[in-house]
C-alpha cells in the first residue's frame, strides 16, 4: 500500500497543508474541531512520516526540522514533495513546521532547537535579511533554500542554496528588450521586501541600463503591505490596476508564476490578447503553468536538485564532514508563446 503523505491528509480533511501540519504541531490558533478531524484522520489512515510533529514531542536526538514559510505558495508543493522521499535515505527523522506570515521564522526556529534539541534546521522560503547574530543564535547548522547569503552575513557555517535571482530576472528583461519592448511594466511583491523579490527587482532595473533605457517607477506596481505575496488574486489585482490606471506597456513581467496566472486573466477580462496586444512572461517554472494558453515564457528553477543539494549539505554541516560552501545553482529559460516579437 502506498505511503499516506501530508498533502493526502489535507486532501482528504479539505484543508491546507500549512492546517494539518498546524495540527500536529499544536497550534493554539487552530480550531479544535478542525484540529480533532485532522488527527483522527491521521490515526485511521497510520499517517506516521518522519515528518510527524510527534517526533518533537519525543525530544529525538536526530531530529532536523523543515521550517516553510508561504507553505500555502504551488512553487513549494514540489519541494515538499522531493523532502518526504529525500529524507528516507538518512538516518534522522524530521519535523516540517509551517511559519505564519507574521512570524519570525528565525524565532520559531530558537524555540525549536530550545525546546526540541533539533540537530539542524532547513529554511524554506522567508529568512529575508539575516545576520551573523540572528543566525549564530540558533545554535545548530542550518540551510537556506531559496535563499542567497546576503552580505549582513559572514558566517562560516552559514549555507544557502539558490539561483541567481537577481541575475535570472535580468536574463529576463534583456529577453524583451531583445524582442523589441521598451515599456516592459514589472509586478513584484511589496515594496518593503527585501528577499527574493528584492532581488528581482534588481535584475529588471539592471537590464534596463544595461540596454540604455530609463527606469520608469510607474510601471512598478508593488503589491500593498497587506497584499499576500506570490498568489494569483495579487497578480491579478495589481495588473489590473495597471491596466486600467498605469502608463501604456508592451509586456508584463510577473516575478512569479503564481502571479503570472492573474496577470493573465487581468488581461483576458479587458478583451485583450497574449501576446498579440500585451506580452507576459513569469518566473519559477510551475508546472501547472503548462496549461496557459499561450504557454507562459519563464525560468525555471531546479526544485528538488536545490532540495537535495539543500539536505545534503545540512547533513554534512550536522556529522561535520569538512567545510561546506554555499551553493547557486542555474536555472533554465523557457520560451513560449506569450511574447510577441516586436521586432518582425
Amino acid at each position: 500500500m502506498k505511503k499516506v503523505t501530508i498533502k493526502d491528509i489535507a486532501r482528504i480533511c479539505n484543508v491546507g497543508v500549512s492546517t494539518v501540519s498546524r495540527a500536529m504541531n499544536d497550534d493554539p490558533g487552530i480550531n479544535a474541531q478542525t484540529k480533532e478531524r485532522i488527527l483522527a484522520t491521521m490515526k485511521e489512515y497510520n499517517y506516521t512520516p518522519n515528518g510527524s510533529a510527534r517526533n518533537l514531542k519525543r525530544n529525538e536526538a536526530n531530529t532536523i526540522a523543515l521550517l516553510v514559510k508561504g507553505i500555502d505558495n504551488p512553487f513549494f508543493n514540489s519541494f515538499i514533495k522531493y523532502y518526504e522521499e529525500a529524507i528516507k535515505k538518512y538516518r534522522y527523522s524530521s519535523v516540517l513546521y509551517a511559519v505564519r506570515e507574521e512570524e519570525d521564522e528565525l524565532e520559531a526556529a530558537r524555540q525549536l532547537v530550545k525546546d526540541q534539541k533539533l540537530k539542524g534546521i532547513l529554511f524554506l522560503g522567508g529568512v529575508a535579511q539575516p545576520t551573523d547574530e540572528a543566525l549564530e543564535a540558533l545554535e545548530v547548522p542550518y540551510v537556506l533554500c531559496t535563499a542567497a547569503i546576503n552580505m549582513n552575513v559572514s558566517s562560516d557555517h552559514a549555507l544557502a542554496v539558490s539561483i541567481d535571482d537577481e541575475g535570472e530576472a535580468r536574463r529576463m528583461v534583456d529577453y524583451l528588450i531583445k524582442m523589441g519592448h521598451k515599456r516592459i511594466a514589472l509586478i513584484p511583491t511589496r515594496a518593503s521586501d527585501i528577499s527574493v523579490g528584492f532581488l528581482r527587482v534588481n535584475g529588471y532595473k539592471k537590464a534596463l541600463e544595461d540596454n540604455g533605457l530609463e527606469f520608469d517607477p510607474q510601471l512598478v506596481r508593488y503589491l500593498k503591505e497587506n497584499q499576500e505575496a506570490y498568489t494569483p488574486k495579487s497578480g491579478y489585482e495589481a495588473a489590473a490596476d495597471l491596466l486600467d490606471n498605469g502608463p501604456d506597456c508592451t509586456a508584463i513581467f510577473a516575478i512569479s508564476d503564481t502571479m503570472a496566472l492573474g496577470v493573465y486573466k487581468a488581461i483576458q477580462e479587458r478583451g485583450l490578447r497574449i501576446p498579440e496586444d500585451i506580452s507576459v512572461v513569469g518566473f519559477d517554472g510551475l508546472s501547472m503553468c503548462e496549461y496557459l494558453h499561450p504557454g507562459l515564457t519563464t525560468i525555471i528553477q531546479p526544485a528538488e536538485q536545490m532540495l537535495k543539494s539543500s539536505l545534503d549539505l545540512l547533513i554534512r554541516a550536522i556529522e561535520g564532514e569538512g567545510q561546506q560552501k554555499s551553493i547557486v545553482l542555474a536555472a533554465e529559460f523557457k520560451e513560449n508563446e506569450s511574447v510577441k516579437n516586436l521586432n518582425i
